[in-house]
C-alpha cells in the first residue's frame, strides 16, 4: 500500500488526482513506476474521449519579448467549465511557447519533443492534460508569424 508521502509527492509531480496517484503508486511500487503508469492510463484515457465532440476551447496568443514573432493557438475541449481551467489556460501557454521556439505547425508539432523536457513530446504534455481534466483535447489550428 502506497504511503501519503509518496501520493503526496506524485500528486504534485503530475497534478493528477489523489486516487489515481495511489492506484498507479500501489500497482508499480515506485514513484517513477507509478509515472509511467499514469502516462500510459493518460494515453488510453486520451484515446477513449478522441471521438467525443471539443466544440469549446481558447484561442492563445503569444508575442515574443523581441517583438518579432507571433503565435496563435486555437485548442479545444468539451466544455466551457474545462476551456476556462488553469489546466488547460497552461496547455494553450506551452503550446504557444513552443510554436515560438521550434516554428512547429499543427501537423508536425504532436510528435516533435516538448522543449521543457525533450522525454516528452507534445502529444504527451495533451495526453497528460487530457488525464487531468478528463475531456477531449484537439490542437485545431496554430498560427506562426516572424519578422
Amino acid at each position: 500500500m502506497a504511503n501519503l508521502e509518496l501520493i503526496k509527492q506524485l500528486r504534485d509531480e503530475t497534478g493528477i488526482s489523489i486516487g489515481e496517484c495511489k492506484k498507479a503508486l500501489d500497482e508499480g511500487g515506485s514513484v517513477e513506476k507509478a509515472k509511467e503508469i499514469l502516462k500510459q492510463w493518460g494515453k488510453n484515457l486520451a484515446a477513449k474521449k478522441g471521438d467525443r465532440c471539443a466544440g469549446q476551447g481558447k484561442v492563445e496568443a503569444y508575442i515574443h519579448a523581441n517583438g518579432k514573432i507571433g503565435v496563435l493557438v486555437e485548442l479545444r475541449c468539451e466544455t466551457d467549465f474545462v476551456a476556462n481551467s488553469a489546466d488547460f489556460k497552461n496547455l494553450a501557454h506551452e503550446l504557444c511557447l513552443q510554436v515560438a521556439a521550434m516554428g512547429d505547425n499543427s501537423e508536425t508539432m504532436l510528435t516533435n519533443p516538448w522543449i521543457k523536457n525533450p522525454s516528452k513530446s507534445v502529444n504527451d504534455l495533451i495526453n497528460e492534460t487530457v488525464a487531468k481534466v478528463g475531456e477531449n483535447i484537439v490542437l485545431k489550428k496554430v498560427v506562426r508569424v516572424e519578422i
